[in-house]
């Protein structure tokens, strides 16, 4: 490890102060990461809805964390006036910075948001919630980006959400060098009916609307929890639900989601500084 090298990285914490995995797993992959990379990374949590916190330009890594309630009913509240402004500075700052972007991920409630600001797609209350170990498919785009080329199609990830993303916008994600990376279901006749799952909007910000922290210590605890517990078997069936949690240790399933999505993320963000120090 070179003793001067440091990776910043601001964690947008949206999730209101009520009780989740999410946190727990941002954290634990940001300190899985520097213990297998060797470098010094250094974390600052902002509580983005409830303190109306956000992070200045001075880190290299922006994590934005999903979150409860509405995407729709936030607009123009304070925090995100701060939240937007902040992304707005981001973008200007790469546009600027070519040589040195800063890159951010946007998980679940974050994807859904910024989906609604930036008019990217369709945010809509969903008929029923979506909870559980889902498959997620890829489009040719996401099956070359470096984020999900080596996951299977489809991948298995946690999904948890009552709204979703539809009709996207794709001229206008596509002119900013964005690609569709993954939707619901594959189903090549109506794929702008199905709920986006993934859209990188450019070659430094990626969103999802999955769990790609979760991990299975995580997602079993919401497992057993009786209204989670109910909730699936009510959609999808006790078989569904016991093989749900059969399933949560495969290692071709969420824990390899676990280990590649993010870890990729921060590896591709610094692969810059990271080529001085990881042989």
């Amino acid at each position: 490890m070179i003793a001067d090298t440091q990776i910043n990285i601001a964690i947008l914490d949206l999730y209101e102060g009520q009780a989740n995995e999410g946190m727990r797993g941002i954290r634990q992959l940001i300190e899985e990461f520097e213990a297998d990379c060797h470098l010094m990374v250094n974390y600052k949590i902002f509580d983005v809805r409830l303190k109306d916190e956000v992070p200045d330009l001075n880190f290299d890594v922006y994590i934005s964390s999903g979150g409860p309630g509405s995407p729709l009913d936030s607009a123009d509240t304070i925090w995100e006036k701060k939240y937007f402004a902040l992304m707005d500075s981001i973008m200007a700052y790469n546009q600027a910075n070519p040589e040195s972007k800063k890159h951010v991920l946007l998980i679940c409630h974050s994807f859904q948001i910024f989906c609604r600001h930036y008019e990217l797609g369709k945010v809509s209350k969903r008929k029923s919630t979506s909870f559980g170990v889902m498959p997620v498919h890829k489009t040719s785009a996401g099956h070359h980006d470096p984020l999900f080329r080596s996951l299977g199609d489809p991948l298995w990830a946690v999904d948890s959400r009552d709204y979703q993303i539809t009709e996207p916008n794709i001229k206008k994600i596509q002119a900013s060098g964005g690609e569709i990376l993954c939707i619901e279901k594959f189903r090549p006749h109506i794929i702008l009916e199905r709920a986006i799952m993934s859209i990188r909007f450019n070659e430094a910000i990626v969103g999802m609307q999955f769990h790609p922290e979760a991990d299975a210590v995580g997602m079993r605890m919401y497992l057993l929890r009786e209204d989670k517990k109910k909730l699936v078997i009510e959609k999808h069936g006790e078989n569904k639900y016991w093989g749900m949690l059969d399933h949560l240790n495969d290692p071709d399933k969420i824990m390899l989601t676990y280990s590649t999505v993010v870890p990729r993320f921060l590896m591709t963000a610094l692969r810059n500084r990271l080529s001085s120090v990881i042989v």
